[in-house]
């Protein structure tokens, strides 16, 4: 059994984590719901674009020779986009971006692995730090992108992604990464974002009729370019919201089992110091004795 002054550390070491927990927890939902006003603002008009996108392609598809952004056959150059966070404490939310990237990786592209044509972009700290030490092609790293995310900032890495695309330094370029759908649930998504693919589209959008105006190749090279950024935009705001759900729901339950502990181990002491009365009365009365005899 522990001591009477060992438990009341243990109490007062638990109740200072309970502190700082339930600060981070309040902090974290300050974040949240001011980023996740964003991303409500964002997806409608995200949702819109994809699907004119959509659209497009396919009628480039039918009638436009022009496939700059769509490619066909097999990809011998892989990028994949894998997003997570900077900090921890925010439960499995990294972690699960790394085992869905090591699961594709090992599925979809071991060959290209195995022969260094798979290259990774990380976008957080934490996932750059894993796969560097595994000695995993990085290509580039961006650790402060969440420190200031605005969609000029995105565009640029988009930017740069999109040009070595039609360069043809990569032939598909993959997401990893958490999607938020509330502040407990975090959808663990894998997307592709280039080449651009028609998908399946219902018949209402599939039978839009658009005129064309000045020309198509101008559609390609502003509308398409702008719909990818956008997209590019709402990945990493998704994952930058979804991080701090994570977060406040980590520290919740953290506060929550702290406040438990702290009761088990008042239970413990009040039992202790019964324990510690009782036998000190106990050598009181039989010390008493002894003197009577």
């Amino acid at each position: 059994m522990a001591s009477l002054k060992e438990i009341r550390k243990r109490i007062s070491s638990v109740k200072s984590t309970r502190q700082i927990t339930s600060a981070m927890k309040m902090v974290a939902a300050a974040r949240l719901r001011k980023a996740q006003d964003r991303i409500v603002k964002l997806r409608p008009y995200a949702a819109k674009m994809q699907e004119l996108l959509l659209n497009v392609s396919m009628r480039m598809e039918q009638t436009e020779g022009d496939e700059q952004y769509r490619r066909n056959g097999p990809a011998e150059k892989v990028l994949l986009i894998v997003v997570t966070s900077n900090k921890g404490l925010c439960g499995s939310f990294n972690m699960n971006v790394i085992k869905e990237t090591r699961r594709v990786i090992e599925e979809n592209y071991s060959q290209h692995y195995n022969g260094g044509s798979l290259w990774l972009m990380t976008i957080g700290k934490t996932g750059y730090d894993y796969f560097r030490k595994r000695d995993f092609n990085i290509y580039q790293n961006h650790v402060g992108i969440f420190d200031d995310l605005t969609f000029e900032n995105s565009s640029a890495i988009a930017t740069d992604v999109m040009e070595k695309f039609l360069e043809g330094e990569f032939d598909r370029i993959e997401f990893v990464y958490n999607k938020f759908r509330n502040a407990a649930i975090q959808d663990l998504s894998y997307e592709t974002f280039l080449p651009v693919e028609t998908g399946d589209m219902d018949d209402e959008a599939g039978n839009t009729d658009y005129i064309f105006e000045p020309s198509k190749k101008e559609i390609i090279e502003e509308l398409i370019p702008k719909t990818l950024k956008i997209q590019f935009f709402r990945t990493l705001l998704d994952s930058y919201v979804a991080e701090h759900g994570a977060r406040m729901t980590a520290m919740h339950m953290a506060t929550d089992n702290a406040t438990g502990l702290i009761k088990d181990l008042n239970l413990e002491y009040n039992k202790e110091r019964q324990a510690s009365i009782t036998n000190q009365i106990l050598e009181v009365v039989s010390g008493a004795d002894a003197l009577g005899d």
